[in-house]
Order: C-alpha cells, then sequence, then structure tokens
C-alpha cells in the first residue's frame, strides 16, 4: 500500500527504506498511477471464460484442400480459354438428309419461278415467258396414265392444239436417277414416241416438282400472263377414259381453265386433286 498510496512527497523515503529491506522488486512491478487518476480494477473472468475450455483447432479436410486449388486452375484456365478449364468446342452436327422444299404454289399466288435444263440440251427459265399463258405437265414417259393419256386421250393433241392459240406448253420430268421414266436418253425418245414439240425438262433434285406440289404424273398446272397460278391440279376427271366418280359429268379441267384465262376469266374449278402414277422423286 505504500507503493501506490503514500503521497509522492513521501514516497522517495520508503523507496529507501524498502529497498534496503529487498523489498524494492514488489514495488517496481505496480504500475505506477497517474496523477489525480485512479486506475480501474481488473476485469475478473466470466463465468463463462472461466471454465470454456480452449478449442481444438478443426482438422482440414484433405479433398476439399486439394479441390480448391484445382478449382482455381481451373477457373483461371477457363477465363484464358485454354488447358483443362477452357470450354470444349461444340461438336458438328452431323450431316442429315436434305429437307423438303416447301409447296410454295398456290392458286391466285405467283407461280415460283425456276430453270431446268431440257433434253434438247438448252436451259429453261420460265420467268422468260412471262406475259404469256403458261401450262406446266408433270411428265413420265413410262407411267401407264400418261402413255394412255398421250397416245389415246386428250395429251395427244392438247399442246399443240392450245401453243397454236399463244399458249406456251412445258412438259417436266421431276423423276431422280434410276426411277421409272428417268434420265435424258429415255426422255429424248419419248419426245420422238408422242411427237411433243414443246419443251421437256428435267427436274432430277425434284425442287421444282416438289415447290408445285406435283405428286402424279399427270399433274397440271395453269399460269396466266401476270405469272398467278390460275389451275392446279387434274387434266380431267377421265383416267383412261373413265370417270373418277360414276354419273359425274366428264369436265376437262384443264382445258376449261385455259379457255376461261385466255378470255380474261378465272378457271371454273381451280383446284383438284390429281390422278395417275406417283411423281418418283428422289428421297
Amino acid at each position: 500500500m505504500f507503493c501506490t498510496r503514500a503521497p509522492v512527497s513521501t514516497r522517495a523515503a520508503w523507496l529507501s527504506l524498502l529497498a534496503a529491506a529487498g523489498l524494492i522488486a514488489a514495488c517496481n512491478k505496480s504500475p505506477t498511477p497517474t496523477p489525480g487518476k485512479t486506475p480501474a480494477p481488473a476485469a475478473l473472468p466470466s463465468a463463462a471464460t472461466a471454465t470454456q475450455k480452449p478449442s481444438a483447432a478443426k482438422p482440414v479436410d484433405p479433398k476439399a484442400a486439394a479441390t480448391k486449388p484445382a478449382q482455381g486452375a481451373r477457373a483461371a484456365a477457363k477465363a484464358a480459354g485454354t488447358a483443362e478449364g477452357a470450354a470444349k468446342p461444340e461438336t458438328a452436327a452431323k450431316p442429315g438428309k436434305p429437307s423438303k422444299p416447301p409447296v410454295v404454289a398456290k392458286v391466285g399466288g405467283y407461280a415460283p419461278d425456276f430453270e431446268l435444263p431440257g433434253v434438247d440440251g438448252q436451259t429453261l427459265r420460265m420467268s422468260s415467258y412471262k406475259g404469256r399463258v403458261i401450262v406446266l405437265e408433270w411428265f413420265n414417259p413410262d407411267c401407264p396414265f400418261v402413255k394412255n393419256a398421250h397416245t389415246k386421250g386428250p395429251l395427244k393433241d392438247m399442246a399443240r392444239k392450245w401453243q397454236a392459240k399463244g399458249v406456251f406448253w412445258i412438259a417436266i420430268n421431276s423423276g431422280a436417277k434410276g426411277k421409272q421414266g428417268h434420265g435424258l436418253e429415255r426422255n429424248k425418245r419419248a419426245v420422238e414416241e408422242y411427237g411433243l414439240d414443246h419443251p421437256v425438262l428435267l427436274d432430277e433434285l425434284g425442287v421444282v416438282g416438289r415447290s408445285y406440289g406435283a405428286d402424279h404424273t399427270p399433274h397440271l398446272v395453269v399460269i396466266d400472263g401476270l405469272g398467278k397460278i390460275q389451275y392446279l391440279g387434274a387434266l380431267d376427271n377421265l383416267p383412261f377414259g373413265e370417270l373418277t366418280e360414276p354419273g359425274a359429268k366428264p369436265t376437262h379441267y384443264v382445258d376449261d381453265a385455259i379457255e376461261a384465262v385466255l378470255r380474261g376469266q378465272a378457271a371454273p374449278v381451280a383446284k383438284t386433286a390429281s390422278w395417275g402414277c406417283s411423281v418418283k422423286y428422289a428421297k
């Protein structure tokens, strides 16, 4: 108590006496108060801190420790666009079958233009004949329906009759390679066999035929001078000279449509379901 509470004036005398008695060390270890201030008592430990055991360090999971640097490495590699974290290139799509062109030909709409090679060695573009009435006939020289129509039926002289009145007639074979009636040489012979004096074009890929919705031979399209389709469908309702519907009135759809268009009128029947052999398109 002499070390902490004695006045300053007398403390020096006491220190000399205590030093002589060997007690000076105890006074030197005590804090020296600042004059005019009472030192705060030392805080006592609470019950919680007094009884709390020091926590042991948690063991480190070796897998987690190994994962963190690996994740960091991958993130860095991904940012740089290299190493194992780099994004994998997209797998190229496997080539598949080419999609079929959609049917775009519609009655009242513009006829799809096309350019095809003819059996005479000349390439024909349909739009070159815009301003004239055009008839498209899907053709297969070995189809029984076509043979009958061209040898005994109305197609024997129909094209020639209308061409004399300014109509431009085009036959198109959309058969694929190896199919019935396909090929340049076969169609050249057909021109002679059937006495054709109008162009016969080859559409081996079937793009033109499909765009016009041609599904049978014969299938016919009548186009007016403005390039708009006025008729799509069957030649008539008399395949092989027999009515498609018993008791129905014989109707020559194509003849009637051409006649009406030449007069500047709409076809009396604008669309029908064609009959005949299926067009032998490439698969």
